[in-house]
C-alpha cells in the first residue's frame, strides 16, 4: 500500500520529487506528505472519496479568508488515480503542541478567530454537525447501537452522558473545526500558531465543542481561556467523544473492539 499512495502522489503532483516521503492518516484519508512541500490526501472510503471535492473546496474558501493562521490551500484538482480520489495540498509548517500545556491566550486567540468568520461565508462548504458520528441521528445512533455494546457497568454512566450533551440548550452557531486537538493545530517557536489542519468536521455549531478540543491543552488552561458558560459546555461535550468513536466506527463499518475498550476506560475514570 506504501509503493501505491507514493505513485497517487506523484501523479498529482507531476514533476516533484517524493523522495523522502512520509505516510500518516487519519480518519478518512490517508496522507502522503513530502516535508516542506505538500500533503497528498486519499480518501480511504468511497464515502470520503464523496465528500473530497466539498472539503477541498472549503479548503480554498477558508485560505481566501483574513484568517490569522493558515490553511492548506489545494494545489489542484481532486483526481482519480488508480481508482483512488486523491488531492495535493500546501504544506503547512509548525509544530504540533506539547499535551498538557498551553497559554490561555493563545487558545483564546484561535477560538476568537473562528467566532469571527462569518458563517454565512462558508456555510454552502460545511458539513453538519455531527457529521461522523450520526449527523441528524448522532443521539439514536448513541443510544440505541452504541450503548448496548458497552460494558453493563458502564452503561448508565453513558447514557447520562450522551443525554446531558443531547439537552444542552441551543446556542448562536459559530465556524466550529471538531478537532482542534494534536497535530492539526500548528505552532510556531514563537508560540503562536501558524496554521490549522484538517477541516474535515467543520460545521456550523456550538463552539464549545472546539474549546473542548482544546482540553488536549489541559482543563486548568480551557477553564482560563473561555467564559464559565462555554467552559460548562465543553465539558458535556467532552464526556461524550470517546463514546462518539464507537459510533463513528460503527458507521464505517470498522471493528469497534479498540473504541469499546478506549470509552470503557473513560466511563471509568473521567469525572
Amino acid at each position: 500500500m506504501r509503493d501505491r499512495l507514493i505513485e497517487i502522489a506523484a501523479a498529482v503532483l507531476p514533476g516533484t520529487p517524493v523522495d523522502g516521503a512520509v505516510l500518516a492518516g487519519g480518519q478518512f484519508h490517508d496522507v502522503v506528505l513530502l516535508p516542506g512541500v505538500a500533503a497528498v490526501r486519499v480518501a480511504r472510503h468511497e464515502s470520503a472519496a464523496a465528500e473530497l471535492p466539498r472539503r477541498t473546496a472549503l479548503l480554498a474558501r477558508l485560505a481566501a479568508l483574513d484568517l490569522p493562521f493558515r490553511v492548506p490551500e489545494p494545489l489542484g484538482p481532486v483526481t482519480t488515480v488508480d481508482g483512488l480520489a486523491a488531492v495535493a495540498l500546501s504544506w503547512v509548517g509548525g509544530a504540533a503542541h506539547p499535551k498538557g500545556s498551553g497559554d490561555p491566550v493563545r487558545l483564546r486567540g484561535l477560538l476568537e478567530a473562528l467566532a469571527a468568520v462569518d458563517v454565512a461565508a462558508v456555510e454552502d462548504l460545511l458539513d453538519v454537525p455531527h457529521a461522523y458520528a450520526g449527523r441528524e441521528r448522532w443521539e439514536e445512533l448513541l443510544l440505541e447501537e452504541v450503548l448496548p455494546r458497552l460494558p453493563g457497568h458502564v452503561r448508565g454512566e453513558a447514557r447520562r452522558r450522551i443525554e446531558a450533551a443531547a439537552g444542552l440548550g441551543p446556542v448562536p452557531a459559530r465556524l466550529v473545526h471538531g478537532d482542534l486537538a494534536g497535530d492539526n493545530v500548528r505552532w510556531g517557536p514563537d508560540g503562536a500558531v501558524v496554521g490549522v489542519l484538517d477541516w474535515d468536521l467543520a460545521s456550523p455549531f456550538d463552539p464549545a465543542v472546539d474549546a473542548a478540543c482544546l482540553a488536549w491543552h489541559g482543563w486548568e488552561a480551557v477553564a482560563a481561556a473561555v467564559d464559565g458558560e462555554t467552559y460548562r459546555r465543553a465539558r458535556v461535550w467532552a464526556a461524550t467523544f470517546a463514546v462518539e468513536g464507537v459510533g463513528a466506527a460503527l458507521l464505517n463499518d470498522e471493528p469497534v473492539d479498540r473504541q469499546i475498550a478506549a470509552a470503557t476506560r473513560t466511563l471509568e475514570t473521567m469525572g
